[in-house]
């Protein structure tokens, strides 16, 4: 048997990356391996309605499959237009009536981030804190206190200002912090986004803030930080700019 026709024998086995490497190899290889039948194998795998077409268009199975195999890499942002330095945020915590904390905290302070304290935090909210995603986080000077299972009563505020345009934009609006998360000594709250109508078709956008606790303190939350993020669509610093720089600034 020719070499040819062993080639064409063995490549309908190989999977897609085999099969592309095999066209490397020399250019008989490559105009064997180039058969487009080969490639509409492989896309029928993957997609057999793709092949049913009654009129396939101009475009190959090659190219399809180079195409649409697998994820597309994380694209590269540009740089966002705004910077931590450029905002403020405005944060205010009530329980019921009483107002507990009520702070400008800049934006380069919410970007840097603060020291774990060593002792009196939980091994869970260590880790936490020192994980991957991208979080924003201050201490809170003075302490406040909540009492266990007033935690429902508990609303937060938060809106956030451009220094150079005077303009606002709201990222939370009185949401309470109706849930705790006793393994990491956290207690949440999150809010929609609202987003400029320039961006239709960005909708459903979490904004979440955390009260953060010490542990070993039976009948109250002990603050003794705050974190807010975005992690359900911005896992980096240019991200969260870049979604901050999309909300509906007024």
């Amino acid at each position: 048997m020719a070499s040819e026709e062993v080639l064409k024998v063995v490549f309908p086995f190989l999977e897609g990356v085999d099969l592309a490497s095999c066209m490397a190899v020399c250019k008989l290889w490559k105009d064997i391996a180039g058969d487009d039948f080969f490639w509409k194998c492989l896309c029928a795998k993957r997609w057999p309605s793709i092949c049913k077409r009654p009129n396939p268009s101009t475009l190959t199975y090659y190219n399809l499959y180079r195409t649409f195999y697998k994820r597309q890499h994380r694209r590269i942002l540009l740089p966002p237009r705004i910077s931590f330095d450029d905002l403020d945020f405005f944060i205010d915590i009530w329980a019921e009536n009483i107002l507990l904390f009520s702070e400008v905290v800049p934006g380069s302070v919410l970007q840097a981030g603060f020291k774990i304290p060593a002792s009196g935090v939980c091994e869970m909210l260590k880790y936490h804190l020192e994980g991957s995603e991208y979080k924003m986080t201050f201490p809170v000077e003075p302490r406040f206190t909540i009492p266990c299972g007033q935690n429902q009563n508990v609303s937060v505020s938060v809106m956030v200002g451009k220094k150079d345009s005077n303009k606002f934009a709201r990222i939370i609006n009185k949401s309470m912090f109706d849930y705790i998360d006793r393994s990491s000594y956290r207690a949440l709250a999150f809010d929609y986004l609202d987003i400029a109508p320039d961006y239709p078709f960005l909708t459903g956008i979490r904004a979440w803030i955390s009260l953060l606790f010490m542990e070993d303190k039976k009948d109250l939350m002990d603050v003794f930080g705050i974190q807010m993020d975005f992690c359900d669509v911005a896992n980096s610093k240019e991200e969260v700019l870049w979604l901050l720089d999309m909300l509906d600034w007024k």
